[in-house]
Protein backbone atom coordinates (compact mmCIF):
# COMPACT_ATOMS: atom_id res chain seq x y z
CA UNK A 1 0.00 0.00 0.00
CA UNK A 2 1.33 3.44 -0.92
CA UNK A 3 2.55 5.39 2.10
CA UNK A 4 1.32 8.87 3.01
CA UNK A 5 3.41 11.76 1.71
CA UNK A 6 3.61 15.49 1.09
CA UNK A 7 5.66 17.20 -1.61
CA UNK A 8 7.07 20.68 -2.13
CA UNK A 9 9.87 21.77 -4.45
CA UNK A 10 10.26 25.53 -4.84
CA UNK A 11 13.29 25.47 -7.16
CA UNK A 12 12.90 27.24 -10.52
CA UNK A 13 14.78 25.32 -13.23
CA UNK A 14 16.17 27.02 -16.33
CA UNK A 15 17.22 24.23 -18.71
CA UNK A 16 19.12 24.43 -21.98
CA UNK A 17 21.94 26.04 -23.88
CA UNK A 18 22.58 29.72 -23.16
CA UNK A 19 20.52 29.85 -19.97
CA UNK A 20 23.42 31.12 -17.84
CA UNK A 21 22.70 34.59 -19.19
CA UNK A 22 19.46 34.55 -17.19
CA UNK A 23 21.46 35.01 -13.99
CA UNK A 24 21.22 38.72 -14.71
CA UNK A 25 17.52 38.67 -13.83
CA UNK A 26 17.30 35.57 -11.63
CA UNK A 27 19.41 37.22 -8.91
CA UNK A 28 18.03 40.43 -7.36
CA UNK A 29 19.85 43.52 -8.64
CA UNK A 30 20.79 44.66 -5.13
CA UNK A 31 22.14 41.27 -4.01
CA UNK A 32 25.75 40.98 -2.87
CA UNK A 33 26.74 37.65 -4.35
CA UNK A 34 29.17 35.01 -3.10
CA UNK A 35 30.19 32.93 -6.12
CA UNK A 36 31.27 29.56 -4.75
CA UNK A 37 33.15 27.09 -6.95
CA UNK A 38 35.60 24.20 -6.85
CA UNK A 39 38.96 23.44 -8.38
CA UNK A 40 38.93 25.92 -11.23
CA UNK A 41 37.70 23.93 -14.23
CA UNK A 42 35.03 26.58 -14.81
CA UNK A 43 37.83 29.02 -15.67
CA UNK A 44 39.01 26.71 -18.48
CA UNK A 45 35.70 25.72 -20.04
CA UNK A 46 34.21 29.22 -20.33
CA UNK A 47 31.59 28.89 -17.61
CA UNK A 48 33.28 31.37 -15.27
CA UNK A 49 33.35 33.99 -18.02
CA UNK A 50 29.68 33.37 -18.85
CA UNK A 51 28.71 33.79 -15.21
CA UNK A 52 30.85 36.92 -14.85
CA UNK A 53 29.22 38.42 -17.92
CA UNK A 54 25.74 37.68 -16.62
CA UNK A 55 26.64 39.29 -13.27
CA UNK A 56 28.26 42.36 -14.79
CA UNK A 57 25.69 44.64 -13.16
CA UNK A 58 25.85 42.87 -9.78
CA UNK A 59 28.21 43.13 -6.87
CA UNK A 60 29.86 39.71 -6.57
CA UNK A 61 32.99 38.11 -5.15
CA UNK A 62 34.33 34.62 -5.69
CA UNK A 63 35.53 31.92 -3.29
CA UNK A 64 37.29 28.93 -4.86
CA UNK A 65 38.53 25.59 -3.63
CA UNK A 66 35.48 23.61 -2.51
CA UNK A 67 36.61 19.97 -2.53
CA UNK A 68 34.90 16.98 -4.25
CA UNK A 69 33.74 16.01 -0.74
CA UNK A 70 33.21 19.49 0.68
CA UNK A 71 35.24 20.01 3.84
CA UNK A 72 33.83 21.81 6.85
CA UNK A 73 37.08 23.73 7.38
CA UNK A 74 37.10 25.05 3.80
CA UNK A 75 33.45 26.02 3.98
CA UNK A 76 33.98 27.87 7.25
CA UNK A 77 36.63 29.98 5.50
CA UNK A 78 33.99 30.82 2.91
CA UNK A 79 31.57 31.71 5.72
CA UNK A 80 34.17 34.01 7.29
CA UNK A 81 34.89 35.65 3.92
CA UNK A 82 31.19 36.22 3.19
CA UNK A 83 30.55 37.69 6.61
CA UNK A 84 33.49 40.08 6.26
CA UNK A 85 32.34 41.18 2.79
CA UNK A 86 28.68 41.42 3.85
CA UNK A 87 27.57 39.06 1.07
CA UNK A 88 23.93 37.99 1.16
CA UNK A 89 23.30 35.66 -1.79
CA UNK A 90 25.14 32.38 -2.50
CA UNK A 91 25.65 31.26 -6.10
CA UNK A 92 27.06 27.74 -6.48
CA UNK A 93 28.78 27.07 -9.81
CA UNK A 94 29.75 23.43 -10.08
CA UNK A 95 28.54 19.95 -9.21
CA UNK A 96 26.92 18.40 -6.20
CA UNK A 97 29.80 19.02 -3.84
CA UNK A 98 29.88 22.76 -4.54
CA UNK A 99 26.10 22.90 -4.24
CA UNK A 100 26.12 20.99 -0.96
CA UNK A 101 28.82 23.34 0.28
CA UNK A 102 26.73 26.33 -0.74
CA UNK A 103 23.79 25.01 1.27
CA UNK A 104 25.93 24.78 4.37
CA UNK A 105 27.50 28.21 3.79
CA UNK A 106 24.06 29.78 3.24
CA UNK A 107 22.86 28.29 6.53
CA UNK A 108 26.04 29.06 8.47
CA UNK A 109 26.54 32.73 7.54
CA UNK A 110 23.58 33.99 9.62
CA UNK A 111 23.85 31.22 12.23
CA UNK A 112 24.72 32.23 15.77
CA UNK A 113 26.51 29.35 17.44
CA UNK A 114 28.54 26.25 16.56
CA UNK A 115 28.04 25.80 12.81
CA UNK A 116 29.10 22.14 12.93
CA UNK A 117 25.84 21.39 14.74
CA UNK A 118 23.97 22.33 11.56
CA UNK A 119 25.29 19.06 10.15
CA UNK A 120 23.15 16.15 11.29
CA UNK A 121 20.28 18.55 12.03
CA UNK A 122 21.41 18.86 15.63
CA UNK A 123 20.36 22.49 15.92
CA UNK A 124 17.30 24.24 14.44
CA UNK A 125 17.87 26.72 11.63
CA UNK A 126 16.04 30.02 11.85
CA UNK A 127 17.10 31.39 8.48
CA UNK A 128 19.50 30.91 5.56
CA UNK A 129 20.73 33.08 2.71
CA UNK A 130 19.10 32.52 -0.69
CA UNK A 131 20.93 30.11 -2.99
CA UNK A 132 21.19 29.86 -6.77
CA UNK A 133 22.94 27.19 -8.83
CA UNK A 134 24.72 26.86 -12.15
CA UNK A 135 25.12 23.11 -12.55
CA UNK A 136 28.23 21.85 -14.38
CA UNK A 137 28.33 18.18 -13.29
CA UNK A 138 25.10 16.14 -13.39
CA UNK A 139 25.06 13.49 -10.68
CA UNK A 140 23.53 14.25 -7.30
CA UNK A 141 20.39 16.26 -8.02
CA UNK A 142 21.47 18.62 -5.26
CA UNK A 143 20.55 21.58 -7.45
CA UNK A 144 16.85 21.08 -6.70
CA UNK A 145 16.56 19.45 -3.30
CA UNK A 146 17.23 20.50 0.29
CA UNK A 147 19.83 17.91 1.36
CA UNK A 148 23.61 18.26 1.66
CA UNK A 149 26.52 16.06 2.73
CA UNK A 150 29.54 17.66 4.44
CA UNK A 151 32.86 16.10 5.52
CA UNK A 152 35.11 16.89 8.45
CA UNK A 153 38.40 15.13 8.01
CA UNK A 154 39.81 15.90 11.46
CA UNK A 155 37.03 13.85 13.04
CA UNK A 156 36.47 11.32 10.21
CA UNK A 157 32.87 12.46 9.75
CA UNK A 158 30.85 12.60 6.54
CA UNK A 159 27.32 13.55 7.52
CA UNK A 160 24.22 15.03 5.96
CA UNK A 161 21.69 17.66 6.86
CA UNK A 162 18.32 18.55 5.40
CA UNK A 163 16.32 21.73 5.72
CA UNK A 164 13.76 23.44 3.44
CA UNK A 165 15.52 26.76 4.10
CA UNK A 166 18.40 25.65 1.84
CA UNK A 167 16.32 24.79 -1.20
CA UNK A 168 17.99 26.60 -4.12
CA UNK A 169 15.77 29.35 -5.46
CA UNK A 170 16.77 28.45 -9.00
CA UNK A 171 19.03 26.12 -10.93
CA UNK A 172 20.52 26.74 -14.38
CA UNK A 173 21.12 23.49 -16.26
CA UNK A 174 23.04 23.99 -19.52
CA UNK A 175 24.18 20.62 -20.96
CA UNK A 176 26.97 22.37 -22.87
CA UNK A 177 28.79 22.94 -19.58
CA UNK A 178 29.32 19.17 -19.22
CA UNK A 179 31.08 18.52 -22.52
CA UNK A 180 34.62 19.06 -21.23
CA UNK A 181 34.21 16.89 -18.13
CA UNK A 182 36.63 13.96 -17.75
CA UNK A 183 35.18 10.53 -18.50
CA UNK A 184 35.64 9.55 -14.85
CA UNK A 185 33.30 12.32 -13.67
CA UNK A 186 30.68 11.48 -16.28
CA UNK A 187 30.78 7.78 -15.38
CA UNK A 188 30.49 8.68 -11.72
CA UNK A 189 27.53 10.93 -12.45
CA UNK A 190 25.63 8.24 -14.33
CA UNK A 191 26.19 5.68 -11.55
CA UNK A 192 25.32 8.16 -8.79
CA UNK A 193 22.00 9.00 -10.46
CA UNK A 194 21.33 5.31 -11.09
CA UNK A 195 21.83 4.37 -7.44
CA UNK A 196 19.81 7.35 -6.21
CA UNK A 197 16.95 5.92 -8.24
CA UNK A 198 17.30 2.33 -7.12
CA UNK A 199 17.47 3.24 -3.43
CA UNK A 200 14.01 4.78 -3.71
CA UNK A 201 12.64 1.98 -5.89
CA UNK A 202 14.24 -1.38 -5.29
CA UNK A 203 12.80 -2.43 -1.96
CA UNK A 204 9.51 -4.37 -2.03
CA UNK A 205 6.22 -4.02 -3.98
CA UNK A 206 4.21 -1.20 -2.46
CA UNK A 207 1.45 -0.33 -4.91
CA UNK A 208 3.12 2.94 -5.99
CA UNK A 209 2.69 2.13 -9.67
CA UNK A 210 3.45 5.55 -11.13
CA UNK A 211 6.55 6.07 -8.97
CA UNK A 212 7.81 2.62 -10.00
CA UNK A 213 7.53 3.58 -13.64
CA UNK A 214 9.15 6.96 -13.07
CA UNK A 215 12.11 5.12 -11.54
CA UNK A 216 12.22 2.57 -14.33
CA UNK A 217 12.12 5.32 -16.94
CA UNK A 218 15.08 7.09 -15.34
CA UNK A 219 17.04 3.82 -15.15
CA UNK A 220 16.30 2.95 -18.77
CA UNK A 221 17.34 6.44 -19.85
CA UNK A 222 20.65 6.19 -17.99
CA UNK A 223 21.34 2.75 -19.46
CA UNK A 224 20.62 4.06 -22.95
CA UNK A 225 22.55 7.31 -22.87
CA UNK A 226 25.29 6.47 -20.35
CA UNK A 227 27.63 4.80 -22.86
CA UNK A 228 26.93 7.53 -25.42
CA UNK A 229 28.01 10.25 -22.98
CA UNK A 230 31.39 8.50 -22.69
CA UNK A 231 31.86 7.62 -26.36
CA UNK A 232 30.57 10.90 -27.80
CA UNK A 233 31.27 13.78 -25.38
CA UNK A 234 29.85 16.38 -27.77
CA UNK A 235 26.48 14.65 -28.19
CA UNK A 236 24.23 17.38 -26.83
CA UNK A 237 21.13 15.19 -26.67
CA UNK A 238 22.88 12.54 -24.56
CA UNK A 239 24.33 15.14 -22.20
CA UNK A 240 20.96 16.90 -21.91
CA UNK A 241 19.18 13.65 -21.05
CA UNK A 242 21.87 12.76 -18.50
CA UNK A 243 21.53 16.17 -16.85
CA UNK A 244 17.75 15.84 -16.65
CA UNK A 245 17.77 12.20 -15.52
CA UNK A 246 20.23 12.97 -12.72
CA UNK A 247 18.05 15.89 -11.64
CA UNK A 248 14.87 13.84 -11.62
CA UNK A 249 16.50 10.92 -9.79
CA UNK A 250 16.59 12.96 -6.58
CA UNK A 251 14.03 15.66 -7.37
CA UNK A 252 11.56 14.15 -4.90
CA UNK A 253 8.93 12.48 -7.07
CA UNK A 254 10.42 8.99 -7.40
CA UNK A 255 10.37 8.28 -3.68
CA UNK A 256 6.89 9.64 -2.89
CA UNK A 257 4.85 7.01 -1.09
CA UNK A 258 7.66 4.48 -1.42
CA UNK A 259 9.70 2.60 1.18
CA UNK A 260 13.32 3.60 0.68
CA UNK A 261 16.68 1.97 1.32
CA UNK A 262 19.66 4.30 1.74
CA UNK A 263 21.98 1.72 3.27
CA UNK A 264 24.27 1.76 0.22
CA UNK A 265 24.76 5.50 0.65
CA UNK A 266 25.29 5.21 4.39
CA UNK A 267 28.07 2.67 3.88
CA UNK A 268 29.44 4.55 0.89
CA UNK A 269 29.88 7.78 2.83
CA UNK A 270 31.96 5.98 5.43
CA UNK A 271 34.02 4.22 2.76
CA UNK A 272 34.79 7.54 1.08
CA UNK A 273 35.82 9.13 4.35
CA UNK A 274 38.05 6.23 5.41
CA UNK A 275 39.64 5.30 2.09
CA UNK A 276 39.17 8.24 -0.27
CA UNK A 277 37.19 6.55 -3.04
CA UNK A 278 34.90 8.68 -5.18
CA UNK A 279 31.32 8.63 -3.92
CA UNK A 280 30.01 6.81 -7.00
CA UNK A 281 32.85 4.29 -6.83
CA UNK A 282 31.67 3.25 -3.37
CA UNK A 283 28.10 2.86 -4.60
CA UNK A 284 29.13 0.65 -7.52
CA UNK A 285 30.96 -1.65 -5.11
CA UNK A 286 28.30 -1.85 -2.42
CA UNK A 287 24.95 -1.93 -4.25
CA UNK A 288 25.28 -5.34 -5.99
CA UNK A 289 26.65 -6.93 -2.82
CA UNK A 290 23.81 -5.49 -0.76
CA UNK A 291 21.26 -6.84 -3.25
CA UNK A 292 22.79 -10.31 -3.02
CA UNK A 293 22.89 -10.18 0.77
CA UNK A 294 19.23 -9.08 0.92
CA UNK A 295 18.17 -11.23 -2.03
CA UNK A 296 15.16 -12.92 -0.42
CA UNK A 297 13.69 -9.63 0.83
CA UNK A 298 14.28 -7.84 -2.49
CA UNK A 299 13.63 -10.70 -4.93
CA UNK A 300 10.16 -9.53 -6.02
CA UNK A 301 11.33 -6.01 -6.83
CA UNK A 302 14.58 -7.25 -8.37
CA UNK A 303 12.56 -9.46 -10.69
CA UNK A 304 10.30 -6.54 -11.63
CA UNK A 305 13.39 -4.43 -12.29
CA UNK A 306 14.93 -7.20 -14.40
CA UNK A 307 11.84 -7.61 -16.55
CA UNK A 308 10.94 -3.96 -17.04
CA UNK A 309 14.37 -2.34 -17.21
CA UNK A 310 16.56 -5.12 -18.66
CA UNK A 311 13.82 -7.01 -20.58
CA UNK A 312 14.79 -10.33 -18.95
CA UNK A 313 12.61 -13.43 -19.00
CA UNK A 314 12.27 -16.42 -16.70
CA UNK A 315 11.16 -17.17 -13.16
CA UNK A 316 11.58 -14.53 -10.47
CA UNK A 317 14.74 -15.94 -8.93
CA UNK A 318 16.60 -16.28 -12.23
CA UNK A 319 15.52 -12.86 -13.47
CA UNK A 320 16.49 -11.23 -10.16
CA UNK A 321 19.94 -12.83 -10.24
CA UNK A 322 20.50 -11.82 -13.87
CA UNK A 323 19.38 -8.27 -13.10
CA UNK A 324 22.12 -7.92 -10.49
CA UNK A 325 24.70 -9.17 -12.98
CA UNK A 326 23.41 -6.76 -15.65
CA UNK A 327 23.73 -3.89 -13.19
CA UNK A 328 27.33 -4.79 -12.33
CA UNK A 329 28.17 -4.99 -16.02
CA UNK A 330 26.63 -1.56 -16.62
CA UNK A 331 28.66 0.00 -13.81
CA UNK A 332 31.81 -1.51 -15.28
CA UNK A 333 30.93 -0.19 -18.76
CA UNK A 334 30.68 3.23 -17.17
CA UNK A 335 34.27 2.84 -15.97
CA UNK A 336 33.65 1.92 -12.32
CA UNK A 337 34.85 -1.22 -10.57
CA UNK A 338 32.49 -3.36 -8.51
CA UNK A 339 34.92 -4.88 -6.01
CA UNK A 340 37.14 -3.55 -3.25
CA UNK A 341 40.15 -5.50 -4.51
CA UNK A 342 40.04 -3.58 -7.79
CA UNK A 343 41.00 -0.51 -5.74
CA UNK A 344 43.65 -2.47 -3.79
CA UNK A 345 41.55 -2.40 -0.62
CA UNK A 346 41.46 -5.22 1.92
CA UNK A 347 37.83 -6.21 2.50
CA UNK A 348 38.34 -7.08 6.16
CA UNK A 349 39.92 -3.73 6.97
CA UNK A 350 37.22 -1.88 5.04
CA UNK A 351 34.36 -3.86 6.57
CA UNK A 352 35.61 -3.43 10.13
CA UNK A 353 36.21 0.28 9.67
CA UNK A 354 32.83 1.01 8.09
CA UNK A 355 30.96 -1.00 10.73
CA UNK A 356 32.77 0.92 13.46
CA UNK A 357 31.95 4.26 11.84
CA UNK A 358 28.28 3.36 11.41
CA UNK A 359 28.11 2.43 15.09
CA UNK A 360 29.84 5.68 16.11
CA UNK A 361 27.37 7.67 14.01
CA UNK A 362 24.43 5.75 15.49
CA UNK A 363 23.47 4.31 12.10
CA UNK A 364 22.28 1.12 13.75
CA UNK A 365 19.10 0.34 11.80
CA UNK A 366 19.36 0.77 8.04
CA UNK A 367 17.40 -0.45 5.04
CA UNK A 368 13.74 -0.34 4.09
CA UNK A 369 12.82 -2.50 7.09
CA UNK A 370 15.24 -0.76 9.50
CA UNK A 371 16.74 -4.14 10.31
CA UNK A 372 20.18 -3.84 8.72
CA UNK A 373 22.76 -3.57 11.51
CA UNK A 374 26.43 -2.55 11.38
CA UNK A 375 27.25 -6.25 11.56
CA UNK A 376 25.12 -6.85 8.48
CA UNK A 377 26.93 -4.01 6.73
CA UNK A 378 30.22 -5.59 7.66
CA UNK A 379 29.08 -8.88 6.09
CA UNK A 380 27.97 -7.08 2.92
CA UNK A 381 31.37 -5.42 2.53
CA UNK A 382 33.19 -8.71 3.08
CA UNK A 383 31.29 -10.15 0.10
CA UNK A 384 32.36 -7.11 -1.99
CA UNK A 385 36.00 -8.20 -1.84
Amino acid sequence: MMQNFSFHNPCQIEFGEGQIAKLATLIPADARVLLLYGGGSIKHNGVYDEVASALSQHHWQAFAGVEPNPEFETLMRAVKFAREQRLDFVLAVGGGSVIDGAKFVAAAIPHDGDCWLIIGNRVPLKTALPIGVVLTLPATGSESNFAAVISRRETNDKLSFKNPLVFPKFAVLDPKTTMTLPARQIGNGVVDAFVHTTEQYLTYPNGALLQDRLAEGILQTLIEIGPITLAEPNDYNARANLMWAANQALFGLVGLGQPQDWATHAMGHELTMLHGLDHAQTLAIILPSLWRYRFAAKQAKLAQYGRRVWQLNGDDKVVAQEAIAKTEDFFQRMGLHTSLSAYQLDATIVADGVAEQLTRHNRLRLGEHLDLTPDDCRAILLTAS
